[in-house]
């Protein structure tokens, strides 16, 4: 009997699936190479189905009779490993991403003689089209998508700021390719300080929760990736429960609270009077009152230690940790201004020691130097680029602003910034 190989991703399983099923397995016995929850994540979307429930799918169609794990878009393991007659896909893969798969799958074939079977692609149907329709109404998705890059992870997840629409798109879309892979963000950062900058406001919590929800509207309908948000000191307990409902309610997967007291104040800044920080066991209660107040188990709080902002020892920071946890805190966020990031390091190491489980997430902004590869091998789970959109857009606004003074005309300006058919057609619809 021949041996058939069907590269799918089979989230949602339409016609254009069974009959492709249906046509490999008149070649002969079929094998399902079934892309795992990363590697789907990697070129498209989070998928709706997991990995386990789709593979039962795909064995109760009679035409298949083995699913195994495809770990990457790549097929050339998997065919190496199981040498098949024939590859079977669909003819929709000769452009866009998967152009290169399909190149590397004719090159693999021709090392033990096997051959590549293209169907034409059903009309009419679209996976991409189906999902979008099931995620309008079915927010807990998003929420859930958190969760779902940690519990697949084998990297550090990497999450860029956002202050509005545009900034959502760029984090959504942006990808370049490093030694045959795909590198994109894996979610966005709700940051308070790119959200009271881009307003022209100050960082000390000046836009209340309902203006920030309200402009993270323009992100989520135009973004599918999941959103952490920066909840500043979460307020008071009372007013820290509906804030957490309304960002559930509204689809973003986690919120980040400080252990600061008193009014918020950024933590890199320079202060002759450093800012107060909360009392543990205070700080605790905070935690529990958010964890009552959320409606499903998707949803994380995530709690941010200020010790080393402060100069106190590691030690100080991982007793807080240990406190926050032991309250119901998702995970741990850990921040420092020493330029070094062995402070910062060193806390990572020492509290993966006491925990293993639990999310670390940090945010390196004044120890860029250090790669998330670095971050992923102690320990780290999530690196957050916290400001750098905002922070490029502003010098290059300014000085295209500049020039146009200058000038007294904007002909000098036009190689330094998008077409106008470019900025039209950024925008689906546009």
């Amino acid at each position: 009997m021949k041996k058939v190989y069907v590269g799918m991703v089979a989230e949602i399983v339409h016609s254009g699936h069974i009959n492709l099923l249906l046509e490999a397995s008149k070649l002969g016995e079929v094998t399902v190479g079934l892309l795992t929850d990363k590697a789907v994540s990697e070129y498209k979307e989070i998928p709706v189905v997991s990995f386990e429930n789709r593979k039962k799918v795909l064995l109760s169609i009679g035409y298949v009779k083995e699913v195994v794990e495809q770990h990457e878009l790549d097929y050339s393991k998997n065919l190496r490993l199981l040498k098949p007659d024939y590859v079977v896909h669909g003819d929709d893969w000769n452009n866009g991403v998967q152009s290169e798969t399909r190149a590397k799958v004719i090159e693999v074939l021709k090392d033990f003689g096997g051959a590549l079977i293209e169907i034409p692609y059903t009309k009419g149907i679209s996976t991409t089209q189906i999902k979008t329709s099931i995620r309008n109404s079915q927010i807990n998705y998003r929420v859930r998508s958190l969760r779902t890059l940690l519990s697949g992870q084998k990297r550090a997840l990497r999450f860029i700021d956002l202050h509005n629409g545009l900034s959502g798109l760029i984090a959504e879309h942006s990808f370049v390719i490093k030694k045959d892979q795909k590198a994109s963000f894996d979610g966005m950062w709700a940051s308070s300080l790119t959200d009271s900058t881009s307003r022209g406001k100050p960082d000390i919590e000046a836009v209340d929760l309902s203006s920030r929800v309200n402009s993270l509207q323009d992100v989520l309908e135009c973004t599918t990736k999941p959103i952490i948000f920066d909840g500043d000191t979460g307020g008071k307990n009372e007013h820290f429960a509906f804030s957490v409902r309304a960002l559930e309610r509204n689809g973003v997967s986690a919120v980040i609270i400080e252990d600061k007291f008193g009014l918020k104040r950024n933590s890199l800044l320079e202060f002759d009077n450093p800012f107060l920080q909360e009392d543990p066991e205070i700080f605790a209660e905070k935690i529990l009152v958010g964890k009552k107040a959320q409606t499903s188990s998707d949803f994380m709080i995530i709690a941010r230690i200020e010790s080393l902002i402060l100069g106190k020892p590691v030690e100080e920071a991982l007793n807080r940790a240990k406190i926050y946890v032991a309250a119901g805190a998702d995970g741990i966020m850990i921040h420092s201004r020493n330029k070094s990031g062995e402070d910062a390091i060193s806390f990572i190491k020492e509290f993966r020691k006491l925990n293993k489980e639990i999310p670390i997430v940090v945010i390196p902004t004044s120890f860029s130097h250090i790669s998330e590869s670095e971050f992923w091998d102690i320990g780290a789970n999530i690196v957050i680029y916290a400001n750098h959109l905002l922070r490029a857009s502003y010098p290059a606004m300014k000085s295209i602003a500049e020039q146009i003074l200058l000038d007294e005309k904007a002909a000098n300006c036009e190689s330094k910034i998008m077409s106008m058919k470019e900025i039209l057609n950024l925008i689906p619809g546009g």
